[in-house]
């Protein structure tokens, strides 16, 4: 029997995780970065930019859920969307589960992902590149927020880690002006926040930095096996907060709507993972400076190529 590849991947200077590779289905170059999709025994086939794992068929829901819909279910009438990133397409998919949903502008920085995704992982997006509700826009993500104020319900970013074409997404003078594309002072941001386990430095960074701007951030704590990892995302606002309602109301608000086929939300859990661990209080009590466009590097490291 051949030996198959082995993916290893850092999650810090001191740790990370492994997986197999059975084949590779696609391997190239976009204009801004490495991509490959690789079929494992583990996952299925796993999507790589720039040899880091974005994205998996199996569980995907672990990540997708609750980037969507805790936010969308707290909205109280949410129209208009806009999607930073997430080329693969599984926000889309679940974004375009609202019946109360308009229109959603899609800004992604590489086009050539999201013709990938629509060739190669259909199940993954559920042919959400096709709604007629979805407007392509492939320009760099900040660029568009800072030209579109006064515009979304809500904002969804769907980034890379902090470093890179990246990091100028996760300043304070960015999440400035993702609160002026707000229509209404109901509007609301989701982002993911890294891991309190492996980057509580940078955790930390990102809470702090959303802090300055909004008068809310609430973060949802979760494990995603892709990341292989306890992970976070943080849901910020000047006026909502997921956990206002009770579970209930957030039951009845899911059958209302008619959204079916949930893995992982329900009232009772986004509850439960708001719920913070001392330790994590702890790691927040700590010093961490707010990230800013004077000064957009993080203090921990990100790229591999960096360890």
């Amino acid at each position: 029997m051949a030996e198959k590849r082995i993916v290893h991947e850092w999650l810090n200077t001191t740790s990370g995780f492994f997986y197999t590779v059975d084949r590779t289905l696609y391997k190239g170059k976009t204009p801004f970065q490495e991509i490959e999709l690789v079929e494992t025994g583990e996952f299925g086939k796993v999507l790589l930019l720039d040899k880091i794992t974005q994205v998996a068929e199996k569980n995907d829901w672990q990540y997708h859920e609750p980037m969507t819909h805790p936010a969308l279910l707290t909205h109280p009438h949410p129209r208009i969307v806009l999607v930073i990133g997430g080329g693969d397409g599984g926000i889309l998919r679940e974004v375009l589960k609202y019946p109360s949903v308009e229109w959603v502008d899609f800004a992604e920085l590489d086009e050539e992902v999201v013709k990938f995704s629509r060739t190669y992982l259909p199940s993954l997006n559920g042919g959400a590149f096709e709604d007629p509700r979805v407007h392509f826009h492939f320009q760099d993500g900040r660029a568009f927020v800072e030209s579109h104020p006064a515009m979304y319900d809500v904002v969804i970013m769907d980034m890379t880690d902090p470093f890179g074409p990246s990091k100028m997404l996760y300043t304070q003078e960015f999440f400035q002006a993702v609160k002026k594309s707000f229509r209404e002072p109901q509007g609301i941001f989701v982002m993911h926040s890294e891991s309190p386990i492996t980057r509580p430095t940078a955790f930390a960074c990102i809470r702090k930095t959303l802090q300055s701007v909004f008068s809310s951030v609430e973060t949802l704590y979760t494990f995603i096996q892709m990341y292989a990892t306890f992970w976070s995302i943080s849901i910020a606002s000047d006026t909502l907060k997921p956990t206002s309602n009770p579970p209930e109301v957030i039951d009845g608000r899911i059958s209302t709507l008619g959204i079916r086929n949930l893995h992982l939300i329900t009232g009772k859990t986004i509850h439960a993972m708001s719920v913070e661990y001392p330790y994590i209080r702890e790691i927040l009590d700590r010093p961490a400076p707010v990230i800013t466009d004077a000064r957009p590097d993080f203090p921990d490291l990100f790229s591999q190529q960096e360890v």
